[in-house]
């Protein structure tokens, strides 16, 4: 039977897979798992709540806040704010956990739900698994004045935005940034913490109407981002995801900058105040070459993980690492934050080329990326990927010929039967090359 909870969260349709009803019953759920300390010890569990704009949030925030009440939870509603807003917000505001109903970059007909611990840690796998085991379980229903409080709290912004503004170790006084928050939860904050922080904003992206999120506008798609920074002028342009843990960025001459060539930057930036601890950049095995020989050059050791931003920080957080992220733009900077925050992403990005005085583009130049080629192949048994001799003769005999200057990357997905193919090479043409034998070899081979 497969696992109710995902990567982050639960996530699907809305009102197909994430039903009024579902959000109800996991909310209850949570409550009984998450609220047992608190009511051992005579405490009314408390849960800080928020949503991105997309339309179907409203009713699943209704529920959710209704079933957490039901179950003897106070509720801090804080409407509609960035993930990392409400991670944060449950730490700062001692609640016993978070729910955020968000589905990240995900186009606007779904949605999700996912937790947050005391604290605005993700849950692990063993806390989420015991919650869906207790879904639909018998409960006791507290009565009279034992039910939860639903308090409408929209000083959570404000507390924020003042977090985020501790945080920013200059100003930005000078630089036109353009902010694209994807019609999502970022489209209030980011650029006001932005123009608070001395940068000329201009914005797009930033009219969420509960339909338009992540609609032609953010992380995923930069091209109005790139085409807006070179007719404005500006220094930079970030681009968020619909609920701003990510963040990709755009050079004054409208060329991407990915999660990958941000890390670099921040990573010596860090380096550079000593606060990169031990020196130690966290990343994930999807991570570009490049990076790693850049960090090399820098004098920076890099610990590689499984894809997900949720592996990355536990690798953090068992060994105090400082940063850590993925190539898609979900950046942990550990003193700050306990999940990817696209906003302070962009803050600090922003804040080192006004610190260093140089271009965007010259900062990124810390790190060459290698041409990658990602291919997922379809329609094979993905489970027998790491064990197929087969196919581990031919990814060391592919790694083999490229001597060092690549590498190859096979794995199964974890959210779609696909098996994906990674090549790293000197060339686009090279890496190519080698995918397609590697592609052909995998459908051969684990082919059903």
């Amino acid at each position: 039977m497969s696992r109710l909870f995902g990567t982050d969260g639960v996530r699907g349709l809305a009102n197909r897979d994430i039903t009024a009803e579902l959000a109800l019953d996991l909310s209850i759920a949570a409550a009984q798992v998450l609220g047992e300390e608190d009511r051992r010890d005579g405490r009314r569990p408390r849960a800080v709540v928020g949503r991105d704009p997309r339309v179907s949030g409203e009713f699943l925030s209704a529920a959710v806040c209704a079933g957490l009440a039901s179950a003897g939870v106070d509720v801090h509603n804080v409407g509609v704010l960035p993930t990392p807003a409400v991670a944060y917000l449950t730490a700062d505001m001692g609640a016993t956990f978070g729910v955020m109903i968000s589905a990240s970059h995900n186009a606007m007909p779904d949605n999700g739900i996912k937790f947050f611990a005391d604290g605005g840690h993700k849950l692990p796998d063993a806390v989420e698994d015991e919650i869906a085991d207790r879904l639909g379980q018998a409960w006791e229903r507290p009565q009279g004045a034992d039910v939860g409080r639903i308090h409408e709290n929209r000083a959570g912004q404000a507390r924020y935005v003042a977090h985020l503004l501790q945080a920013l170790p200059n100003r930005l006084d000078g630089l036109t940034v353009v902010i694209d928050a994807a019609h999502g939860a970022a489209s209030a904050v980011s650029p006001e913490v932005f123009r608070l922080s001395g940068a000329e904003v201009v914005e797009i992206g930033t009219d969420p109407d509960g339909l338009n999120i992540n609609d032609g506008y953010g992380s995923t798609h930069l091209d109005r981002l790139s085409a807006a920074v070179v007719e404005r002028g500006a220094h930079l342009g970030i681009a968020h995801d619909g609920d701003a843990d990510r963040c990709l960025a755009v050079d004054a001459e409208g060329r991407a900058v990915d999660g990958d060539q941000v890390m670099g930057i921040l990573a010596v930036a860090l380096k550079d105040r000593g606060l990169l601890r031990e020196n130690t950049l966290v990343a994930t095995v999807m991570s570009n070459l490049g990076l790693l020989q850049a960090m090399e050059r820098e004098g920076i050791a890099v610990t590689q993980t499984a894809v997900g931003d949720r592996y990355v920080l536990e690798e953090m957080r068992r060994n105090e690492h400082s940063l850590g992220g993925e190539q898609s733009g979900h950046v942990i900077i550990l003193e700050h934050a306990t999940t990817g925050d696209g906003v302070l992403t962009g803050l600090l990005l922003a804040a080192r080329v006004a610190e260093t005085g140089r271009s965007l583009a010259d900062l990124a130049t810390v790190m060459t990326r290698l041409p990658q080629v990602l291919v997922n192949v379809k329609g094979v048994d993905k489970s027998r990927v790491d064990t197929d001799e087969g196919v581990l003769t031919a990814v060391r005999a592919e790694t083999a010929a490229l001597a060092g200057t690549g590498r190859v990357l096979l794995r199964k997905s974890g959210t779609e039967p696909v098996v994906r193919v990674m090549v790293e090479a000197a060339t686009e043409e090279r890496a190519r090359e080698i995918c397609d034998r590697l592609c052909a070899v995998v459908r051969d081979r684990l082919g059903l």
